[in-house]
């Protein structure tokens, strides 16, 4: 069953329409390929998949074979030929037509390579992440918090079909993608360590503690957890620093970005086991941040903390408004002495309380309860006043 994703399709299709080069970037398996198809709709010449010899051997010459048709040229997974991009970047400069080159990459934009300065100005940046709410439907909430937003995975037919699906994606990731990627870590260690990230999520990163947990350096630590980042699989979410004389937190927070593969780490595989488990609240906070950063992707995200205790979950700054968000897992959210030091303090336009209950109410002034359903699914969410 194929979802519509119009809010992703009309983000590419302005990007073609913008710049010569448009970077698509998004973990393993999120739909890069068949959004790409749906909006740039490339002919088989003009898509080139370098998981696939054959379109490895088809460009032995991109300079040729790369050279201006009047057509969108999409290269899948261009990670693995890091030479190309010199190339397109001498290719643009001929003719800078918008809409030449769609580049996909299962990475960050600098380990994909097209970050590199010799194509500033000439390629812009969208990224894909797994299905949103109002992609599957107001009513599948739940559904997507345990299953998580990956296509496969979601739409597959029955529970167990879902966790094995997960399962292998895994598996897959270890024993093979990770080392497509250029990363060569141990699959039996880099599995630990991550299953250990899982019981870190939502947590501020220690390196520390993680390493001495597995028994390895805390270098080595900051190796594995940047390279999840690198694959779009981990979120590192920064610390925001204000100018004020209380002692702040300044490492970041740790999030497996995909709440379904964080329940198949942590063994969970039913909603019933969720709500049974420890990371119940931590699960729901960080998809809730997850769909939040998906739909405003350009929001300069970060939380902030000190050590005196006050805190806030996630800082957004949405169309010239600084909003805050608290994550609560509760129908009957309240105010708390930390959301009002927050306001004050960083000087927050509104701080939302993001609940599990249906309705929106005031709290306080300048702090409203909005409930998860609403504020991700309705079409405009944020508080006019």
């Amino acid at each position: 069953m194929a979802i519509a994703r119009p809010d992703e399709e009309r983000a590419l299709r302005e990007a073609v329409a913008r710049a010569p080069i448009t970077l698509l970037t998004g973990p393993r398996q999120a739909g890069k390929t068949t959004l790409v198809r749906r909006v740039v709709q490339p002919s088989p010449a003009a898509f080139f998949d370098l998981e696939d010899y054959r379109d490895l051997n088809r460009l032995a010459e991109p300079g040729l074979v790369l050279r201006d048709r009047g057509e969108t040229i999409v290269i899948d997974e261009a990670q693995h030929m890091p030479d190309l991009f010199p190339v397109l970047r001498v290719l643009v400069d001929e003719n800078r037509r918008p809409g030449r080159f769609v580049i996909l990459g299962s990475a960050s934009p600098d380990l994909v390579g097209l970050a590199s300065e010799s194509l500033a100005g000439r390629v812009t940046f969208v990224s894909l992440s797994g299905f949103r709410l109002r992609d599957v439907g107001a009513d599948q909430l739940e559904n997507l918090w345990v299953r998580g937003g990956l296509p496969e995975s979601f739409l597959s037919p029955r529970e167990m079909d879902s966790n094995q699906w997960r399962d292998d994606y895994i598996r897959t990731f270890l024993e093979r993608d990770l080392a497509g990627l250029g990363f060569r870590f141990p699959a039996n260690t880099m599995r630990r360590f991550w299953t250990m990230l899982a019981h870190y999520h939502g947590q501020r990163w220690s390196g520390a503690g993680i390493a001495r947990s597995i028994e390895m350096s805390e270098s080595t630590a900051r190796r594995y957890v940047d390279a999840l980042s690198d694959a779009l699989l981990v979120r590192q979410l920064p610390p925001w620093f204000v100018n004020l004389r209380k002692r702040q937190i300044k490492a970041p927070k740790v999030y497996i970005r995909d709440s379904g593969l964080l329940h198949r780490l942590l063994g969970i595989g039913s909603l019933l086991e969720l709500e049974r488990h420890p990371m119940l609240g931590a699960s729901w906070e960080g998809m809730i941040i997850e769909q939040l950063l998906a739909r405003y992707p350009n929001s300069y995200p970060s939380y902030w903390a000190t050590h005196g205790g006050a805190e806030l979950d996630l800082r957004l700054e949405i169309e010239g408004r600084v909003v805050g968000f608290e994550i609560k897992r509760t129908e009957r959210p309240s105010t708390t002495r930390s959301m009002r030091i927050a306001l004050n303090d960083l000087y927050l336009d509104h701080l939302v309380v993001v609940h599990a209950g249906r309705h929106r109410f005031p709290l306080a002034g300048k702090i409203t309860a909005v409930g998860a359903t609403e504020l991700l699914n309705a079409a405009n969410p944020l508080l006019n006043d």
